[in-house]
């Protein structure tokens, strides 16, 4: 496949050179939570060919963004991985998970896919490190097949794929109830009330998640500025 370039002596102009290309950010995007195995991009990235999938990370390995690893026993199967400077992309992936939050989303569109893992990342986009200041406490996600978890450690945060350890809270919904929530009109607490949505565990801890975690609140592009 031909390199594209924009042919500037810019640093921006540069990146986008390398991940700039139709789905190479959404790769990184998905191998920031950890290494993937070629199935589990292709699953995660519905509408991405076998031979593009192929090329676009024959890219990044190529580009040195990405490597070929072996997972741990008992996957032992060959999965791809991030690199230090494929890593080092993961602030920027958050900040445009930020900005398309709060002036791209909107309502979910007849046939767009969605993912409850990819919420894994979100919880890092919109985590807020002043406010975790002093707790901790782990929360584990169960959203149909899919169980995530996120660890706040005194201003930190570390989430990932699947249970956590002793979890302080677990919350348990639906895929559908899940991407209801994504599009922010309506919180967790509403989710319960009406029973759609369980949670269990800590009660401090579940009275603090909706302050340890801010989303974006959603603005329109059109709007004049006064």
């Amino acid at each position: 496949m031909d390199q594209r370039t924009y042919n500037q002596y810019c640093a921006t102009a540069r990146t986008l050179d390398l991940v700039g290309e139709r789905w190479t950010l959404l790769l990184v995007r998905e191998l920031l939570t950890g290494p993937k195995r070629f199935g589990d991009l292709q699953k995660s990235l519905r509408g991405l060919g076998t031979g593009l999938l192929a090329a676009r990370m024959k890219h990044l390995e190529q580009e040195g963004l990405a490597h070929k690893v072996t997972l741990p026993p008992p996957a032992r199967t060959p999965a791809y991985a991030l690199t230090e400077a494929g890593r080092e992309l993961g602030p920027a992936v958050l900040a445009l998970a930020r900005w398309g939050t709060k002036w791209a989303m909107g309502e979910r569109r007849e046939g767009e896919a969605f993912h409850p893992g990819w919420a894994v990342l979100a919880m890092e986009a919109f985590f807020d490190a002043d406010a975790a200041a002093g707790v901790r406490a782990v929360y584990e996600f169960r959203v149909g097949d899919e169980v995530f978890h996120v660890r706040v450690a005194d201003g930190a945060v570390d989430a990932g794929h699947g249970p956590a350890q002793q979890p302080d809270a677990v919350i348990e919904t639906t895929e559908d109830v899940f991407a209801d929530l994504a599009d922010g009109r309506s919180g967790l607490a509403d989710k319960i009330a009406a029973g759609d949505a369980t949670a269990s565990g800590d009660q401090e801890a579940l009275r603090l998640l909706g302050t340890l975690f801010r989303r974006p609140r959603p603005a329109s592009r059109h709007r004049q500025d006064a």
